[in-house]
């Protein structure tokens, strides 16, 4: 790291002062107040005004809007997040007055090593929803967590709480390597797939970071949570020295499967067998096998803990999804409206699929592509999967921290998708929707950057 002699944790301390750069980020926005929260002297900018900044300023956290290296002030150090880079003028205003930068990820690194039971969830894809399941179990347990997830959710109304138990639980993101700055002792890995691929060089790259973030549990102490059914999982970990713990949706070879799978209204129930005991029985209020998966890693990191089966039956009876991973927001002539955090084409075909079983007559998706790179790189992937909507809307490649040097946009995509319609804009997305929607169909809105304002628009808008 640049510029900073001393470890973070000489910073997080009582009465320094952090400047947050983009402060209004899924994970910085608690950080923000976690931080606040042990007293030190918290301000930070982003560049954007949203919801994040105006919760944090109603905690009286100033944030600047816009990037400038006068927003430095006094500050005694500064975080930034993986998407800001060397160039951003508070970060090279730190740099030219001598004032340390770390990053996000060291800062919640520092913050986890004060607990005895690190739970860190990975993957490529599934994080935020076992993220949250996992918090739903340790709540059941009356545990007290302290939860940091990349998403909101309804049992906490954030995306985080700051408990008093012995727990941290954090959704841990691979893109540049930010979760290799963590201490887990419990290190859960749901999948490992080709994905940001603007940092990494190819999947083996990403199989070593993986990898490499196993290796961070303690030998003797620790826990490696891990999905048996994903082949590039099980060549990540191959030959690992740390205690492993598999779970498979089926194979009993796994420690952790399920039995006895049924479903109702789209809806699974299933038992929980862990080294061929029964440990709990669960009934789901979400769809799709790939929430069955994300409960047996769950309930898989539930029990090396030593949580009773009794905690992952209540904890996960009482989940009923995360913050815009398939959450109802309304109904709109007769449509159902569903909104959907997926940007990466196997968590579209997981949406998808699950989607096409809940007995609706259409299935019409507005997708909006998050960054150039990943939709140039999984392009072909990415036409594959829309062609499950019956109809699917194209709107335009959210650029969130790139710019578009490859000339690619969703017309593209729409070229290749018999029966989409491509919209160059929001306004267009929610035009076309209104024009498309009748009784009887689902309506998605998908993506990860502001794709949701589009359905929102349309439910806003005075039915006829």
């Amino acid at each position: 790291m640049m510029n900073n002699p001393k470890p973070i944790s000489e910073f997080l301390v009582p009465g320094k002062r952090a400047h947050l750069v983009g402060i209004g980020g899924v994970s910085m926005c608690p950080l923000a107040e976690v931080l606040a929260g042990k007293g030190l002297l918290v301000q930070g900018s982003d560049m954007m005004e949203s919801d994040s900044v105006k919760h944090l300023r109603s905690k009286g956290i100033s944030v600047a809007i816009g990037h400038n290296a006068e927003n430095l002030g006094d500050c005694d150090f500064v975080i930034r997040t993986a998407a800001v880079h060397d160039g951003n003028p508070e970060i090279a205003g730190a740099i030219a007055r001598g004032i340390p930068v770390y990053e996000r990820a060291q800062a919640w690194g520092a913050l986890m090593r004060k607990y005895p039971n690190a739970l860190c969830v990975s993957g490529t894809h599934g994080k935020t929803t076992t993220t949250s399941m996992c918090t739903h179990i340790f709540m059941a347990a009356e545990q007290d967590p302290t939860v940091m997830i990349g998403g909101t959710l309804p049992l906490l109304h954030s995306g985080y709480r700051v408990g008093h138990g012995d727990t941290i639980i954090l959704e841990s993101c691979e893109y540049c390597n930010s979760f290799l700055s963590f201490y887990p002792t419990v290190a859960v890995i749901l999948n490992v797939e080709a994905d940001h691929l603007d940092f990494f060089k190819d999947l083996g790259d990403i199989q070593h970071s993986f990898r490499s973030f196993a290796e961070l549990v303690p030998q003797e102490t620790g826990h490696v949570v891990a999905n048996y059914d994903n082949a590039s999982a099980r060549t990540a970990l191959n030959g690992l020295d740390r205690p492993l713990f598999w779970f498979s949706l089926h194979d009993p070879k796994a420690d952790c499967h399920a039995e006895h799978i049924t479903w109702a209204d789209g809806l699974p129930s299933f038992d929980i067998v862990i080294q061929g005991q029964i440990y709990a029985h669960v009934e789901l209020k979400v769809g799709g096998e790939h929430n069955i998966c994300n409960a047996l890693a769950a309930a898989s990191a539930a029990y090396v803990l030593g949580l009773p089966g009794s905690a992952v039956e209540t904890g996960l009876a009482g989940f009923t999804g995360a913050g815009r991973r398939f959450e109802y927001k309304g109904e709109y002539h007769g449509a159902k409206v569903y909104d959907d955090y997926a940007h990466h084409p196997d968590e579209l075909h997981a949406l998808l699929t699950m989607a096409r079983q809940l007995g609706y007559q259409r299935l019409v998706v507005a997708f909006q592509p998050h960054t150039y790179s990943r939709t140039a790189k999984l392009f072909d992937r990415f036409v594959e999967e829309l062609k499950l909507a019956d109809v699917a809307v194209l709107a335009e490649i959210y650029a969130a921290r790139e710019q578009n040097t490859m000339g690619i946009s969703s017309a593209d995509l729409a070229r290749n998708i018999p029966g989409s319609v491509y919209c160059s804009t929001l306004d267009k997305v929610t035009a076309q929707l209104r024009e498309l929607a009748r009784p009887g169909d689902l309506i998605l809105t998908v993506g990860a950057g502001d794709i949701y304002r589009a359905g929102e628009k349309l439910l806003s808008e005075t039915e006829d």
